[in-house]
């Protein structure tokens, strides 16, 4: 998708609940969507920090993990065929003189589309950096945070540091094209989905992988590229040859971007109506955690209801000339065959 320009009607920035019951809501109103979002997946916070974690406040759930809540938001708008584009992040957000927008991305991506829903919870995932001397001096050119294209890591010396399901994913995937692969992780457990530690236990007793007890302690090569990591061991000092370093560290929250699109904030939120969940820059909405107005609540029901109200008014500015008629799923066949159930 490199140096791609992609017009389109919407354009949501985040993909926790609240962004992808937008696009449910956009969809029946006719509107396309692409997602941006800095995770490798969808689901926001509920499948990155809390996936099998229990939610108990969804209307017509008892109970339902962060996980679950996603899987079905996704087959929910799987009719409306809305297009993600993963491990990115926004970097600028401009209105042009058309009244459109353009959007730019970290992955060399331009977007132009006539309204933006900002969905991006606290804000964006940040990865977290290991505690390690120079580390930035390699950040993106041997040293990654999440896998964009895996044939950048054919061939290659790979070392995985962490013991979640982002280490164990990218352990089992990336095995079969590199060259060797190392997983470190501080202690002989992993928070993984077990099915994947016993693929990655397997791997390691049929000799295919390495897999190292400790913890970073210095890298080493010219530059920005690796050619050897230390670690420090229970029983000592560590050295391996080592070409690519994937850390996987967890993610903290920050406004980042955000922050500099020329939006009316309070205490690092986004100011919003209630009419329209609009934002200062018409055209602008903001929809979930990450919005602020009189007796907000950040429940992920709240955001629901702002994207329904969204949806509305975008649809006014995407479409002004045609009259909206409001329908409900219940009754109209007209939405029902757009849901496929008619």
């Amino acid at each position: 998708m490199s140096g791609t320009e992609i017009v389109t009607d919407a354009v949501v920035i985040g993909a926790g609940p609240c962004g992808l019951f937008a696009a449910f809501e956009l969809g029946l109103l006719d509107i396309k969507c692409q997602f941006i979002d800095i995770l490798d997946r969808p689901g926001g916070q509920c499948a990155e920090l809390y996936p099998e974690k229990p939610i108990y406040d969804i209307p017509g759930f008892p109970v339902v993990t962060g996980q679950g809540l996603t899987d079905n938001l996704m087959q929910q708008i799987a009719p409306f065929q809305p297009e993600f584009h993963f491990s990115r992040m926004v970097n600028t957000l401009e209105k042009q003189a058309d009244g459109t927008f353009r959007l730019t991305t970290d992955a060399d991506e331009t977007f132009i589309a006539k309204v933006v829903v900002i969905a991006a919870g606290g804000g964006s995932f940040q990865p977290k950096r290991p505690p390690v001397d120079n580390i930035e001096a390699y950040e993106g050119k041997s040293v990654f945070y999440s896998v964009r294209k895996m044939e950048d890591f054919r061939g290659q010396d790979v070392v995985i540091v962490g013991g979640g399901d982002s280490a164990l994913d990218w352990t089992l995937n990336l095995q079969p094209i590199a060259r060797s692969l190392t997983l470190v992780h501080r202690r002989n457990a992993f928070r993984a989905a077990p099915d994947s530690v016993n693929k990655m236990q397997k791997l390691v007793a049929d000799g295919k992988i390495s897999l190292q007890i400790g913890q970073i302690a210095g890298l080493e090569g010219e530059g920005g590229q690796l050619q050897r990591i230390h670690f420090s061991t229970d029983a000592g000092d560590v050295s391996l040859p080592a070409t690519r370093l994937l850390p996987f560290f967890g993610l903290t929250m920050k406004l980042g971007p955000v922050a500099d699109w020329g939006l009316e904030l309070n205490d690092n939120l986004i100011v919003v109506d209630t009419e329209k969940f609009e934002t200062s820059v018409p055209g602008i909405f903001a929809i979930g955690d990450i919005n602020h107005y009189p007796g907000k609540l950040k429940l992920i029901l709240s955001g629901f209801h702002e994207a329904a109200l969204m949806a509305q008014a975008a649809k006014r500015i995407i479409s002004p000339d045609e009259k909206i008629v409001f329908q409900y799923t219940t009754s109209s066949t007209k939405l029902q065959k757009k849901l496929g159930v008619a």
